[in-house]
């Protein structure tokens, strides 16, 4: 069986900034769109922009390994090395961190390579990774 795909719609206060931000900047192919939303390949997953500024809101955020993580957030789990070149990639361009890039859960079950931004709509996004995938679901 192959792995079903995961589909996320979120809301944006412009479908060019989102355009700019996930196709340009996470150089995320554009599928359909319309002037009120725009489709994304996120990484193999579906993620649609709809255009709607008044639901456009900062996440509120809960204690996780002694940082303040967005609760409302998404993203993906890359290779260890596309990580790297993603957050090398948006240090180089000035992005504003919400969770600068490091390591967390050191030497535990679940370590893990994050960080944390938003997009331009306060969208907040998580790209981790793990050196040991299987630590992915680890307890």
């Amino acid at each position: 069986m192959s792995t079903p795909l995961f589909h996320l719609a979120f809301p944006v206060h412009s479908i060019a900034a989102a355009r700019a931000f996930y196709g340009d900047l996470l150089g995320c192919p554009e599928g359909r769109s319309s002037d009120s939303w725009v489709d994304f390949d996120f990484y193999g997953h579906q993620v649609v922009a709809h255009l709607s500024p008044d639901e456009c809101k900062l996440a509120a955020t809960g204690e996780v390994d002694g940082d303040a993580v967005p609760v409302r957030h998404f993203g993906t789990i890359l290779p260890m090395a596309e990580w790297e070149a993603l957050a090398a990639k948006l240090q180089a361009v000035g992005t504003r961190f919400i969770i600068e890039p490091h390591v967390r859960f050191k030497g535990e079950v679940g370590e893990q390579a994050t960080m944390f931004f938003l997009d331009p709509s306060g969208n907040a996004l998580e790209f981790k990774s793990f050196a040991d995938m299987s630590q992915v679901f680890a307890k």
